[in-house]
């Protein structure tokens, strides 16, 4: 009986030793396969190129990337950063998508030979942590009217110590400002502009002092300069050495301080989607420039061929996307009137030849509108004056040509409709005398003569009434040439 309860025991434990089992073996799978990960969430980094002129779409690409990164709960953001500056309102957006961030951003102004100017310095300044790479330089945040005026005030004479605004004795032995000078609203702009960058140079412990004269002198720094009066906290080659040199260090976030992880980093190119890439590609002078003309004259061909369709699709989308792009850059809208009268007065060469006058007159406005157009003296949105003369001269050329044709069309005569006819010289079909049938233009027509007309000999209309055609024979003599 005893061997017999134990076997039973036996059997009852089995299953439960069996799950035991499964359990330790589930534990130390997940334990191998966590010590084989390259590397834990939290050394996952999201890399953003900030590159070229700052405008609505590198805004809105910029902000979607932090929002990416912060979704993915990731360790750190790196914004690549090469840029002469940009539109006020996008650099104020970026800021604020960087101060709102629960992830720290670093803003790495790189390769070698990039520049943080403008609205770069403000946003190199508003980053949780802020590094260059050697041979770059950042600077001259002087903010500029949408004219192009200059609106820094009269510079100062702070003695020896300005670079870094150190000497608080040299300071005091300063000369006091020159006067405020400009209008009302150009030392609103300045003073917003002088507070707003001493604002995110104090949060994170930077030389507010020389952010100042960033602003109101357009002062500028190397990378080596910008280390030695505390704009940046590092100076390093690569990113390598950057994760290295910000691995386990501690940063102010709007919830308290965070320690920076990158022992293992991982980092992830964020790529704008399509749409994005659309509008950075729009937004630029050149194709805005191009997308517009060919919109235009598009509409103007399908006019003077209704029904082609093709050149009204291609012009009606052309002008949309010329249309959208215009809302993401600065425009001065007297130079799109030149622009606009320049087109209509090459348009007018063409339904009224003037020899070149209206032509000419065309291509001026038109050269003039776009340099206006887009001369707002703003980093990276102005347009190239090479660009715009070659487009001239290309408009000029094609004037050129036009007006030689017109004049070959003149000197040709008719070539549709009854005067296209009358003179023209056709072969006669058949023998006749009186009414038969000439051949001309691809056709058989019925032909009048007053005189013997033998198949195959040449004849010349001399008149067209209805569709019948007055001919009359030419002579073998008669030469040829002469008749056409």
């Amino acid at each position: 009986m005893i061997p017999a309860m134990k076997a039973t025991n036996s059997r009852r434990r089995g299953p439960g030793l069996r799950i035991a089992g499964f359990r330790r073996l589930a534990l130390v799978l997940l334990a191998c396969f966590a010590a084989a990960s390259p590397a834990s969430a939290e050394d996952s980094v999201v890399a953003i190129e900030l590159e070229g002129g700052i405008g609505v779409a590198t805004a809105e690409y910029v902000i979607k990337g932090i929002e990416y990164a912060n979704e993915r709960d990731a360790s750190l953001i790196v914004l690549r950063t090469d840029t002469p500056g940009g539109l006020v309102t996008a650099t104020r957006d970026i800021i604020q998508a960087i101060l709102g961030s629960n992830v720290p951003v670093v803003t790495y102004v790189a390769p070698a030979g990039a520049r943080a100017d403008s609205a770069g310095t403000y946003i190199l300044l508003a980053s949780h942590i802020a590094a260059m790479a050697p041979t770059t330089h950042i600077g001259a945040a002087t903010p500029v009217s949408m004219t192009g005026d200059d609106m820094t005030p009269a510079p100062r004479d702070l003695g020896d110590d300005v670079p870094g605004y150190d000497d608080p004795d040299a300071q005091d032995e300063a000369e006091p400002a020159a006067a405020p000078s400009g209008s009302a609203m150009e030392r609103k702009v300045l003073n917003d502009a002088i507070s707003y960058i001493r604002t995110l140079a104090e949060r994170h412990g930077r030389n507010a002092d020389w952010a100042e004269l960033a602003v109101t002198e357009a002062a500028t720094l190397t990378a080596d300069e910008a280390l030695e009066q505390n704009v940046i906290e590092y100076l390093v080659a690569s990113e390598e050495e950057l994760f290295a040199a910000i691995n386990d260090t501690t940063v102010r976030m709007d919830d308290g301080e965070l320690t920076v992880s990158t022992g293992q980093p991982v980092v992830e190119e964020y790529e704008p989607n399509w749409r994005l890439r659309l509008l950075m590609v729009i937004s630029k002078p050149e194709i805005l420039l191009l997308l517009g003309l060919v919109g235009v004259y598009g509409l103007i061909l399908e006019g003077w061929n209704p029904g082609a369709l093709l050149p009204g699709t291609i012009g009606a989308i052309c002008l949309l996307l010329a249309l959208y792009g215009s809302q993401t850059v600065p425009i001065n809208y007297v130079g799109v009137a030149l622009i606009l009268l320049g087109i209509g007065l090459m348009v007018a060469e063409a339904f009224a030849p003037s020899f070149g006058i209206l032509g000419i007159g065309g291509v001026a406005a038109f050269v003039f509108g776009a340099i206006l157009t887009f001369d707002s003296a703003i980093p990276g949105f102005g347009i190239s004056l090479t660009f715009v003369l070659s487009l001239g001269l290309l408009a000029a050329l094609s004037i050129v040509w036009a007006v030689g044709y017109l004049v070959k069309l003149r000197k040709r005569g008719a070539v549709t409709g009854s005067e296209s006819i009358v003179g023209g010289i056709g072969v006669a079909m058949e023998d006749f005398d009186g009414e038969g049938k000439v051949w001309l233009e691809g056709e058989a027509w019925q032909s009048r003569t007053t005189a013997p007309v033998k198949k195959d000999q040449e004849v010349r209309v001399v008149a067209m009434q209805g569709l019948v055609l007055d001919v009359e024979p030419l002579s073998e003599s008669e030469p040829r040439a002469a008749l056409t």
